[in-house]
């Protein structure tokens, strides 16, 4: 798993041009997303699979002299039972993996299940003690594998928004929540916390609030510490940012944009209880009225069908309006694999926020909102503008010594 000696690591060509040794810490290890990315990038390395989905593989976000995958070494934490190797296995029998690599990666599988570590339950002790203990983990690993960096990457499973809390407006008043035993933080806030108090950027992946309280952002901040999130878009919701600035440019008044979305696995079993689905519907009705300039009716339904497994999909009716107030209709169904959309989006991003940390920026990385359907950092919504917006941070990037 080393793919090189500390330091001096020399980049796969494939990979770019920097070489160094990074850790990637994947929170809720053994589901489906961080599975997969782990399989993938095992299987990428070893010359099993291609790099098909992988942006950071584009000549111009590879421009950026990214953090080789050769050097690439994945832990994490979770609170579920089994195995990583077992999960693949399950993945492949559902034909979200091609069956042979689970057996293949059988023995890299297992190194990664050995630097899997006991996640941390809501509500479960003190979270003074439970964040010392991530931080213990993460320095644990960086040092145990001679890494350069780590990047905390939360997969797990969405939480609901949380309220205005004095706790989460103001680092000192979370410090001292803490000192108390009071435990303010949802968990994938609480990961955070532990992340930058390790000195490791963090993706936020999901619609949790993560890095987003007041508090986390300062310590962020002091700490220089890049992060980017939140919500990746994959589906749906991607194509949208592709389709509102077709209307928004031709002048055509969108009426109502309706959406039912139909999901199996864990994700959609998470999402069936409607605390959960806020963070998620919150986050993926927020693009469209960015786009178009104006608020859209339209109601948007996620509902848990077990049958479908890792597979999901969604139906749209958008209603516009063209000249002489004519009435026009426009659908689309999106049907896809959100493990396998998903997976190589984290290994960009990773490697991404990687770069930045080398570059020393902190907080939320705006250019990266391109992944995102609740971008930290800018309102910028249309996937084209967050195109140019990417690729000209990865030019500057690729210039910078």
């Amino acid at each position: 798993m080393r793919g090189g000696t500390q330091g001096g690591t020399r980049g796969d060509p494939r990979d770019g041009t920097r070489g160094g040794r990074l850790g990637v810490w994947f929170v809720g290890a053994r589901g489906s997303v961080a599975t997969t990315a782990a399989v993938g990038a095992l299987a990428v390395r070893a010359g099993l699979a291609d790099r098909t989905g992988m942006v950071s593989e584009l000549p111009e976000v590879a421009a950026a002299r990214l953090p080789a995958l050769a050097g690439l070494v994945i832990g994490g934490h979770e609170v579920a039972g089994g195995t990583l190797g077992k999960r693949a296995e399950q993945l492949a029998d559902s034909g979200v993996l091609p069956a042979a690599l689970a057996r293949v990666l059988g023995g890299e599988l297992a190194a990664v299940e050995r630097r899997i570590r006991p996640g941390v339950r809501h509500g479960a002790g003190l979270q003074r003690e439970a964040a010392a203990r991530v931080v213990a983990d993460l320095r644990a690993f960086r040092e145990d594998n001679a890494l350069d960096r780590v990047v905390v990457a939360d997969l797990s499973s969405t939480e609901p928004p949380v309220g205005d809390s004095p706790a989460l407006a103001d680092l000192a008043a979370l410090e001292d929540a803490l000192d108390s035993g009071a435990s303010p933080l949802p968990p994938s806030s609480l990961y955070a916390y532990a992340a930058f108090r390790a000195g490791c950027p963090y993706l936020a992946f999901t619609p949790s609030p993560g890095p987003r309280p007041p508090a986390l952002a300062q310590l962020a901040a002091e700490a220089r510490l890049p992060w980017a999130g939140a919500d990746a878009k994959t589906g749906e919701t991607l194509v949208k940012t592709v389709l509102a600035p077709m209307f928004a440019m031709r002048a055509l008044r969108v009426r109502s944009w309706s959406g039912v979305n139909l999901l199996g696995g864990g994700d959609g079993q998470t999402l069936a209880d409607p605390d959960n689905a806020a963070s998620k519907t919150a986050s993926k009705a927020g693009s469209l009225e960015a786009i178009l300039g104006h608020p859209v009716d339209g109601p948007l339904h996620i509902d848990y069908v077990p049958d479908l497994g890792d597979w999901k999909t969604a139906w749209d009716l958008v209603s516009f309006e063209g000249f002489l107030g004519t009435r026009m209709s426009m659908q689309f169904t999106w049907s896809g694999c959100d493990s396998a959309l998903a997976a190589p989006l984290v290994l960009d991003l990773a490697r991404l926020l990687a770069r930045a940390h080398e570059l020393g920026e902190a907080g939320p990385v705006a250019p990266f909102g391109f992944f995102f359907k609740d971008p930290a950092g800018t309102d910028v919504h249309d996937l084209a503008e967050q195109w140019r917006m990417l690729t000209d941070w990865c030019a500057r990037a690729g210039e910078a010594r």
